[in-house]
């Protein structure tokens, strides 16, 4: 950490982000730039925003060994981090939640700033120095200080950010997405329920004029269209329940490699082929979690990777590991996702939309339930686009 705060890289940053700003951008990239420009600016290892509601918190922006944490579920800081501006926190004094998430080890300490719009504490902005810095001093707090104003101000512009409290128009949002989920959950139930029934009354009322290929195929349709029903239910159990999830093991030690690829036998038959397996390492270490977790974890996954990409493409799956986590990415080649909508698209009943339609039909509740299977595992999952168009998903669970 150099002595004083690169204030040449803090002056053109600031510039920039201002451009941004005065063009009417205030989402999630703006949010990004801060946190990187916190880290240049004040030579950290990296930097992570947290947004807090409804008593925890969660990593929505990040950069540097920080990174890997986006999308991770966090408590609310020390009291004493409510209480002051800025706080230094020894990372080898204090169990810090933000901390333990992020890869690269040998830091030394944590300076983080509350961020505010009006008297409310909407999040903190954290910088990561590593064991060769010095300690920072007061210039060093006023400059994060600054940023964690910056971002205050960004939220309170209400535009691409979530915003904590409803006003009367996201109210009537989400009681219209509830409306929607209602319609287009009946609709995915009668489907299905109507082709079953017209071909169990076709073998009822034809059996002797099908013949043997045409009573198999009857019988085909009927058991794929009962599968889709059954993961729907199962889908709609999940969501209205209070713990995340229906069915799943006990968690314990298992192969997330070997769990990948007995999920993908398991995929309907036209997305699996549509599956390719990337690096899937054979050493990997074991995961600790609920197996059974990871077929629907994929199902969901790939299965929105393929609604959103060309018929042609390929959904790709690959895994990986770092000191903490394992990691398994589904990547696809579609339409992609905008920075400002990552977190939206875990929302129940949220759906991405295009001129005020929604072009794919669900209800809504895929992403949404990935997340609460994942956090009931103690790990988490990010969305981000991907280079070159496309969209990654990422689960991050614990190493056994």
């Amino acid at each position: 950490m150099p002595d004083r705060p690169d204030y040449a890289a803090l002056t053109r940053g600031q510039i920039a982000v201002l451009d941004r700003v005065n063009s009417g951008d205030a989402g999630l990239p703006v949010l990004q730039q801060l946190v990187r420009l916190a880290a240049e600016a004040l030579g950290a290892r990296g930097a992570g925003f947290a947004e807090y509601a409804e008593g925890h918190g969660r990593i929505i922006a990040a950069t540097g060994v920080c990174e890997p944490a986006i999308g991770r579920r966090v408590d609310r800081p020390d009291d004493r981090l409510l209480d002051r501006r800025t706080l230094l926190v020894p990372l080898d004094s204090v169990n810090d939640e933000f901390a333990r998430q992020i890869e690269g080890g040998s830091l030394r300490h944590m300076l983080g700033a509350r961020c505010e719009t009006g008297d409310t504490m909407i999040g903190s902005l954290h910088v990561y120095f590593g064991v060769d810095a010095g300690e920072p001093g007061p210039e060093h707090h006023a400059v994060l200080e600054l940023l964690a104003g910056q971002i205050g101000q960004i939220y309170g512009m209400h535009a691409g950010l979530p915003i904590h409290g409803e006003s009367a128009p996201e109210q009537a949002r989400r009681q219209e997405n509830r409306d929607l989920w209602v319609a287009v959950t009946s609709h995915e139930l009668r489907t299905p329920v109507t082709v079953i029934k017209g071909y169990a009354d076709t073998l009822t009322n034809h059996w002797d004029t099908l013949g043997e290929p045409g009573r198999r195929e009857a019988v085909r349709v009927i058991g794929t269209r009962a599968g889709e029903l059954a993961r729907l239910v199962d889908r709609l159990l999940s969501a209205a329940s209070e713990d995340g999830s229906v069915g799943t093991s006990s968690p314990g030690p298992f192969d997330l490699a070997e769990a990948l690829r007995t999920a993908a036998d398991e995929l309907p038959a036209a997305l699996r082929e549509r599956i390719h397996f990337g690096e899937l390492p054979a050493d990997l270490p074991k995961a600790y979690g609920s197996r059974d977790s990871i077929a629907t974890i994929l199902t969901e996954l790939a299965t929105n990777a393929e609604k959103y990409a060309p018929a042609d493409s390929l959904v790709e799956v690959c895994a990986g590991t770092d000191d903490d986590t394992l990691r398994f990415r589904v990547s696809d080649r579609g339409a992609g996702i905008a920075p400002e909508h990552v977190e939206r698209a875990f929302e129940r009943y949220w759906q991405a939309a295009s001129e005020n339609q929604h072009p794919h039909p669900g209800a809504g509740l895929g992403l949404y339930l990935v997340r609460r299977l994942v956090e009931r595992q103690h790990g988490w999952v990010s969305l981000r686009p991907r280079d070159g168009g496309g969209t990654v998903a990422e689960v991050r669970l614990p190493r056994a």
